[in-house]
């Protein structure tokens, strides 16, 4: 049963990184109290939170806290303890339940799911150990990508099978366990819709994003993603489809390939806000984080507006730096970094966000700036 959750009332958060922290302020926005459930002392969440618990995500005890404090509860990113979220399910007002989590943790398990939701998947095997690969391998074309079933995240966990000389490449992987080889996909970009939810069935959609990335990292955001309408279209239905399949509530972003036919091919799926929709914030009429808290307590959701085209940058440790050294060069921008205490090569510790008219010139922009050429390979 979908309940209301009222402004004074607590929201629970479980993950203490830079999503719960933007979750955080948006509701707090709306007068609501936070609490965060985090193994950091110092976690980017817990800086704006109302009620900090310091533990592990699996620790029951701590769970049983965060039930006690909180009015309902969500979480900031997918690798928390499916076990945990079950107890606390029984226990505590989670809209957005366990089984998403226990879904979108596993390729094997999102692969299947996808399907059966009617959308479209690159061709795939499943192999639990490193020979029943190299027999199945005969199935699929080459080059192909291994990747972990559980855990791996920004090209961690995955390696690329060019030819048969490549699988030995693969067998350090199934020390975690089962894996998936996806056929590589012949795509022109890379696009995410990101769909909400609430518990009443009601959706809504920001407007497709059209991703860039380096060295599997997310680098730069579009928006508008630079496709035909009938591609945005595609995209739109599929995950509408996957949403009304899984029954979700809350976020889910969907990323996917786009092919030289404009035909879509969904990727992965990520059970809440993603690095791609923080254009939102500054760009849209209601932003991915507002529009999340809406659907966790039970309120409308808002039909998302574009205010403009726009480009989204992730800020990494190394770009810190110089970013700090040109601001004064770049009023137009906004600069969101998320109070991480040590700026690490390639983590991620912000974003700026640029609202423009003119788009092939802020992207050019970008690249001027300096602050963004640390030599990583596109893909």
């Amino acid at each position: 049963m979908m309940k209301t959750i009222l402004p004074g009332q607590t929201i629970g958060i479980i993950g203490g990184g830079q999503l719960g922290r933007m979750m955080a302020m948006a509701a707090k926005e709306a007068g609501f109290k936070i609490a965060v459930l985090d193994p950091s002392m110092d976690s980017p969440t817990g800086q704006v939170a109302d009620t900090q618990l310091i533990a592990p995500y699996d620790d029951l005890e701590a769970l049983e806290e965060l039930a006690a404090v909180s009015d309902v509860i969500t979480y900031e990113f997918e690798n928390i303890d499916v076990e945990g979220l079950s107890h606390l399910c029984k226990i505590a007002y989670v809209p957005q339940g366990s089984e998403l989590i226990r879904i979108t943790q596993n390729r094997v398990y999102e692969k299947e799911e996808i399907t059966k939701s009617g959308v479209q998947v690159a061709n795939y095997i499943t192999a639990e150990n490193y020979a029943e690969l190299i027999e199945k391998s005969l199935t699929i074309d080459y080059p192909f990508i291994v990747k972990t079933a559980k855990g791996g995240y920004d090209g961690k966990g995955q390696v690329t099978i060019r030819s048969e000389n490549d699988l030995k490449l693969a067998e350090p992987l199934f020390a975690n366990g089962v894996c998936v080889a996806e056929e590589f996909v012949n795509f022109t970009k890379e696009i995410s819709v990101i769909i909400q939810r609430n518990g009443n069935g009601e959706t809504a959609l920001l407007p497709i994003g059209e991703n860039v990335h380096k060295n599997h990292i997310l680098h730069k955001t579009i928006v508008p993603a630079r496709v035909d309408e009938s591609t945005i279209s595609k995209a739109t239905d599929a995950a509408e489809k996957i949403a009304e399949h899984l029954g979700m509530v809350g976020t889910l972003a969907v990323e996917m390939f786009v092919l030289k036919n404009g035909d879509v091919i969904v990727n992965e799926l990520a059970p809440r806000p993603h690095n791609s929709g923080h254009y939102s914030i500054e760009a849209t009429n209601s932003s991915q984080f507002h529009q999340h808290i809406r659907a966790i307590c039970g309120w409308p959701l808002r039909k998302p507006e574009l205010w403009s085209e726009t480009v989204m940058v992730n800020v990494l440790g190394q770009h810190v730096a110089p970013l700090a050294s040109k601001i004064a060069h770049y009023p137009s921008w906004s600069i969101h970094l998320y109070g991480k205490e040590e700026a690490k090569h390639n983590r991620k510790m912000g974003h700026v966000t640029i609202l423009t008219k003119d788009l092939a010139g802020t992207i050019n922009e970008i690249e001027a700036s300096g602050i963004w050429s640390d030599k990583l390979e596109e893909n």
